[in-house]
């Protein structure tokens, strides 16, 4: 048996979103590895997955990011060239 038993941090008042369960918690609740957050409020925690996707497309978009033409850009396989 743990002599401590390890608490999450945040603090009353932080919003999360919980990719595991799917809600949002205040406080956190779940692991870090399983949210998204903190946010300001309860309503921007809800829309967490719709502003992650957003966030998505415009750096999918954007050709600072996404430029594929020039030299150092990396490769479809995700990991460094042999």
């Amino acid at each position: 048996m743990a002599l401590f038993k390890k608490r999450q941090t945040g603090k009353p008042g932080e919003w999360y979103y919980c990719l595991v369960h799917k809600k949002v918690e205040e406080g956190p609740e779940c692991p870090a590895k399983d949210r998204f957050g903190p946010y300001g409020s309860r309503e921007e925690a809800a829309h967490a997955m719709e502003t992650a996707q957003e966030r998505n497309l415009e750096w999918q978009n954007d050709p600072r990011w996404n430029d594929r033409s020039g030299e150092g850009a990396p490769d479809e396989g995700g990991g460094p060239s042999a």
